[in-house]
């Protein structure tokens, strides 16, 4: 099946800087529909609203980190229980990369990262592009 680049991808770091960088990127691989949030309280928010085809949040965020947006949209009962998550995060440790896995995350990218990385990890979940 083919990807559908117009699909809404929703982009969640608590660093603005971080959000420019993965925009710019997933522009560059032909995704123009990024909208962002600051951490996953918002991100949350911005689900209710609506339809993502894919969510790639960082891990370290306050007041609500990616993990925890990761275990609320996995439990949420509802179209977002299957939707593609990749969590991004600086720390590569085997315990934080298990328990992600174990919530439902799809795949994990540490930083720093380029489009070639990001585009082989969201290949995974959604599909060559």
């Amino acid at each position: 099946m083919a990807v559908d680049k117009n699909m809404d991808i929703l982009i969640v770091d608590d660093y603005n800087t971080m959000l420019r960088i993965i925009k710019n990127l997933l522009k560059q691989l032909g995704f123009p529909n990024v909208d962002e949030a600051t951490d996953g309280a918002m991100a949350l928010e911005k689900v209710k609203n609506k339809k993502y085809g894919l969510i790639i949040s960082d891990w370290n965020m306050e007041p609500m980190t990616g993990y925890d947006l990761l275990k609320a949209i996995r439990g949420s009962g509802d179209f977002y229980e299957k939707t593609p998550f990749i969590m991004v995060t600086a720390e590569s440790k085997t315990e934080n990369v298990i328990a992600a896995k174990k919530a439902g995350v799809n795949n994990y990218i540490v930083k720093p990262f380029n489009a070639e990385t990001l585009k082989s990890k969201m290949v995974t979940v959604i599909g060559e592009f």
